[in-house]
């Protein structure tokens, strides 16, 4: 008989944009990662020596998120030299992965005490920086990218609804023609492939184009992401989650920097298409290019991470566990629509666990664009009122590897505040996977 695997707590950052000027833009990231870190086991009264491994997640593994990030910020947050740590990349799922990975040992018996946690600085490390730059990766030549918009987020940081000109790396749209961005794909990928991938924002569109959805119908689903979340934030729903971080010049950063509330569906409607070219719209002339930066997710800053043990280890130490693993899925999908694999996953979940749509009592489905979670809802037949009812990464923003542990918290406290039982949570990733998580609240 396997062990129980427990959630004793999870903490997070939060949100700051990710940009140079962002609320979290000073705060190196494995300082921002040890922040959560320590946290963790001082507000649980763990005495760290006791952890048998840390495992993180994190998706631009270069500059200073290389090296082992994780093992890099546990020891940065005074944890014993012998507890080890490991970086892992699923892409946007590497959290909710590493949290799956967490779970399983425990469940084998390999861990007593393991923590699941992520990072993501998309201010200091752009997006695009694991492939040799940190340009915007929308244009790739034609659209023949490798899948390197990883986190969904629109190639500007939509936070003051920018125009499409990118702020990663300071180049506008229109002079990536003359930058040679380095290709992961071999020969093999190549032949398999030959018209060449799309980053995500057109994986979006082409999923915009096969269920019909409307520019309308995206905006609307952003504007109630931003709607929920603040005003989820102005109940205090997430104060239970938050670990302020306290910056070098004494201020402190203890709220959502992601989260608009006065987000409407006119300011929406002015924002231009995000993704188009004029290479993508010859290779896709049906597409009507509806992705901007108000549906997607934003560049993000932050930092998570879950106490996850198990059950008899919880009971020896005193604490009491607040949800309990049930079931997981990993699944992979079409890289091209590359944003479809929530469906599989979920329906490879549900069928594993013995539950059906209807016995969930929340689910937090990753808002990388709005397309993925009204694509969900229409192949699920899932309750609207459901989904993402705190807002979801459109408003609560998407720090790449922090995000699934992220989802995983807000998930729990969701359950625990309205006395729910069963929750659902999945995550679209780059190269066509997602990671489907059930948990149970104790």
């Amino acid at each position: 008989m396997s062990n129980e695997a427990v959630i004793v707590d999870v903490v997070r950052t939060a949100s700051g944009r990710g940009k140079p000027g962002g609320a979290l833009s000073g705060v190196h990231p494995a300082d921002l990662l040890a922040g959560v870190l320590s946290e963790l086991v001082t507000r649980n009264g763990l005495d760290p020596a006791l952890v048998d491994d840390v495992i993180g997640g994190c998706v631009s593994q270069v500059g200073e998120q290389g090296y082992n990030v994780t093992r890099t910020a546990l020891l940065s947050a005074g944890f014993p030299d012998s507890v080890p740590g490991a970086t892992i990349d699923r892409q946007c799922g590497s959290s909710q992965q590493a949290a799956t990975f967490a779970a399983q040992g425990v469940m084998a018996g390999s861990y007593d005490i393991v923590i699941a946690c992520g990072v993501e600085s998309m201010s200091r490390v752009p997006l695009g920086s694991s492939l040799g730059t940190a340009q915007s990766p929308q244009n790739q030549q034609g659209g023949q990218s490798p899948q390197n918009q990883q986190g969904g987020q629109s190639p500007q940081n939509q936070q003051g609804g920018q125009s499409p000109q990118n702020q990663q790396g300071g180049q506008s749209h229109q002079n990536q023609q003359s930058v040679q961005i380095p290709n992961p794909h071999g020969t093999l990928m190549r032949d398999r492939y030959p018209d060449g991938l799309v980053n995500q924002g057109v994986s979006a569109e082409l999923m915009n184009q096969k269920w019909k959805l409307g520019r309308g119908e995206l905006d609307a689903f952003a504007a109630r992401s931003h709607r929920l979340a603040a005003a989820a934030a102005e109940r205090g729903d997430f104060d239970g989650e938050l670990r302020p971080t306290t910056l070098r010049d004494g201020r402190v950063v203890a709220a959502d920097e992601t989260i608009r509330p006065g987000t409407t569906l006119d300011s929406l409607a002015a924002l231009p298409p995000a993704f188009r070219t004029d290479a993508l719209a010859a290779r896709f002339p049906k597409l009507d290019w509806h992705i901007t930066a108000g549906n997607s997710s934003p560049l993000t800053d932050g930092a998570s991470a879950a106490l996850i043990m198990s059950a008899k280890r919880a009971a020896q130490l005193g604490l009491n566990p607040r949800a309990r693993f049930h079931s997981f899925a990993v699944t992979g999908s079409d890289p091209l629509l590359m944003l479809t694999g929530v469906i599989p996953a979920t329906r490879r979940i549900l069928e594993r666990s013995g539950l059906s749509i209807d016995d969930l009592d929340a689910y937090e489905v990753n808002e990388a664009f709005a397309t993925v979670p009204l694509v969900w809802l229409r192949e699920l037949g899932a309750d609207p009122a459901l989904l993402n009812p705190r807002g979801g990464a459109i408003a609560l923003g998407h720090a790449l590897g922090s995000s699934g542990t992220r989802l995983l918290g807000t998930l729990l406290n969701h359950l625990e505040l309205t006395g729910g039982r069963w929750g659902l949570q999945t995550m679209c990733e780059g190269g066509g996977m997602a990671n489907a998580t059930i948990i149970e609240r104790l």
